[in-house]
């Protein structure tokens, strides 16, 4: 795991006045990677840095600045608009062009009349997904989801034996990952209703969005190597916000024996702006098990796991509907928790578990979460949860009521992480909404 070093100090302030008013996502010791462009250009997809408002165009920096050797040899994939290449550099790259950020974007650096012409404005991009992921897993991390929705699906054994043993997941749909602010499409399938023996086909009537993070693949491991819980972290490059879209009554009919399939495979969105797990750093906390639950097995377990495996990030689900924005109105919360308090697995420990029986993992991999839900009623991190499985409809302030998604509704993500003694930082937003 990383340690806190110059980067993260608490009283560094960046020239980019709007990176130091203490609200914003992206302060100087946050430096996320965002793929984007100006907007409505057919100009090529470049590998931004977010500071503050601003968004440090990458290759138009290398070329304002000068740059030692290695500086440049680690830069020469962000340059060329490849996340995968320079994450597949490793560890050492990746601190190398943190630490030079920094010095850079500092107040008082002599870089700021070089680079303060390529700076652009956050508002006038628009972006592409960060990276190219090649696989998607999700995972099941969340108990107290897993717990609500097992009740719902199976009301006499919701929570089965292994789930306090292995670190559940299936393989999701990568071609179907979007960006934030995409459109998602009600989609199709088969459902049961209730009392009927013959399926019947149509459009999903309960879609749902699902709370969790994602984590990027660094650097992967050969085929038939699995990457042990000691060296997990070092082949994880960072964290972005993710919604795996549900369709909950396609979901209900098809999930056994083998899982979901169509019920996920239409959308997932995840976050355009990728936080490292260095600027994460000072947002560590330990990684506890509730008492009288069994231990994880040696290969899942480390002391350097137990010290600082979790990481204490403030999740939040908003909603806009399709008459909130007719009116003028912001989005709603509709749900907040916290990742410590919502997942039974830690970070490392997906990747030790994913890899343990050889699986290659290769630059650019997503690893979902699962749904993060607090142990909270009101923290839950989907509608079936909040509605209680379509029986209680949930209130708006407006006086809508939902039980599931309608078209027309906008669902946000946010993330922020904040603890005495450091700066705070956050993910962006993660939105999409549903046609209509």
């Amino acid at each position: 795991m990383n340690h806190l070093d110059a980067t993260h100090d608490p009283a560094l302030r960046s020239w980019v006045a709007s990176a130091n008013d203490g609200a914003t996502d992206f302060p100087i010791q946050n430096l996320p990677y965002a793929r984007a462009r100006r907007a409505g250009t057919e100009e090529p997809w470049r590998i931004m840095v977010a500071i503050g408002d601003q968004a440090l165009d990458l290759a138009a920096a290398v070329l304002a600045a000068e740059h030692t050797d290695a500086q440049a040899a680690a830069l020469a994939p962000l340059v060329r608009g490849d996340l995968n290449a320079f994450m597949a550099r490793g560890p050492a790259d990746w601190q190398l062009v943190r630490e030079s950020l920094s010095r850079a974007l500092t107040m008082g650096s002599p870089a700021e009349v070089a680079l303060a012409p390529c700076l652009i404005a956050q508002s006038a991009l628009e972006f592409a997904l960060p990276c190219t992921i090649g696989d998607y897993t999700d995972f099941y991390t969340g108990i107290h989801h897993a717990t609500t929705v097992g009740k719902l699906f199976r009301p006499d054994n919701p929570l089965l034996p292994n789930y306090q043993w292995v670190p559940i997941g299936y393989h999701g749909r990568a071609s179907s990952i979007g960006v934030s602010g995409q459109t998602v499409r009600r989609p199709m399938g088969q459902t049961l209703p209730p009392g009927s023996t013959v399926p019947q086909f149509g459009p999903c009537k309960r879609l749902d969005f699902e709370l969790e993070l994602g984590l990027i693949v660094g650097t992967g491991n050969a085929l038939g190597e699995p990457v042990s819980i000691d060296q997990a972290e070092s082949h994880l490059f960072g964290v972005v916000l993710l919604n795996d879209w549900s369709a909950r009554d396609v979901q209900a009919w098809e999930y056994q024996p083998l899982g979901p399939f169509l019920s996920k495979n239409f959308a997932t969105t995840i976050s355009p702006w990728v936080v490292t797990m260095a600027a994460l750093v000072p947002f560590r906390v330990p990684f506890t098990r509730p008492a009288g639950d069994p231990q994880p097995l040696p290969y899942l377990d480390n002391a350097a796991n137990r010290a600082a495996g979790a990481i204490d990030i403030a999740l939040e689900v908003q909603i806009e509907t399709a008459a909130m924005a007719h009116a003028g109105q912001p989005p709603v919360t509709l749900s907040a928790s916290r990742w410590p308090d919502a997942a039974y697995w830690t970070a490392a420990q997906l990747v030790a578990h994913h890899t343990v029986g050889g699986c290659n993992l290769q630059p650019g991999d997503l690893l979902g979460t699962g749904t993060l839900s607090g142990p909270a009623p009101e923290q839950a991190g989907s509608l079936l949860e909040l509605s209680m499985g379509g029986k209680t409809p949930v209130t708006l302030p407006n006086g809508e009521q939902r039980t599931f998604l309608a078209d027309g509704d906008r669902v946000v993500l946010r993330g922020r992480c904040a603890v005495a003694g450091a700066v705070g930082i956050g993910f962006g937003e993660c939105s999409g909404r549903i046609a209509g």
